[in-house]
């Protein structure tokens, strides 16, 4: 699959996962809504459901990688950019082979796109913070 329909999995996945958070739905409910509503030809599906159903299910430890991170507890965090936030700490945490420019560059477009006015900011910062600490052979 091509760099694009990676993004555009992120894209609907950001999406979904605020979903889930905001409305405690079920993940098989979510992803057949979003299969049923988007055009599933410019997406890469797979990864969409790596993203949706790896941050659910390890919805604490992505928490937890982040709380040091954060200035406020997570929950405190605007709902879009808790989303970004975890699905970003998701790929940095278990996706080693993404590189974490591309994780984190990814987020903040994604916080440009939904977030609040400097929520790219913020993002970016967290994101940054924690790849030095999740991707350290990465980054020397």
């Amino acid at each position: 699959m091509s760099r694009n329909t990676r993004s555009q999995a992120r894209h609907h996945a950001v999406q979904a996962i605020y979903q889930w958070q905001m409305t405690g739905q079920g993940l098989a409910e979510i992803k057949d809504q979003f299969l049923l509503e988007q055009d599933t030809a410019k997406f890469d599906i797979e990864y969409f459901d790596t993203l949706l159903r790896g941050v659910p299910n390890n919805l604490d430890a992505l928490d937890e990688h982040l709380k040091p991170c954060l200035d406020r507890s997570i929950e405190s965090v605007d709902p879009v950019e808790r989303a970004i936030l975890r699905m970003g700490a998701y790929e940095l945490v278990f996706h080693p082979e993404v590189p974490y420019k591309v994780v984190i560059n990814e987020a903040v477009e994604q916080a440009k796109v939904f977030g609040a006015d400097q929520g790219h900011k913020y993002v970016n910062g967290v994101l940054d913070k924690l790849a030095r600490s999740v991707r350290k052979a990465e980054r020397n």
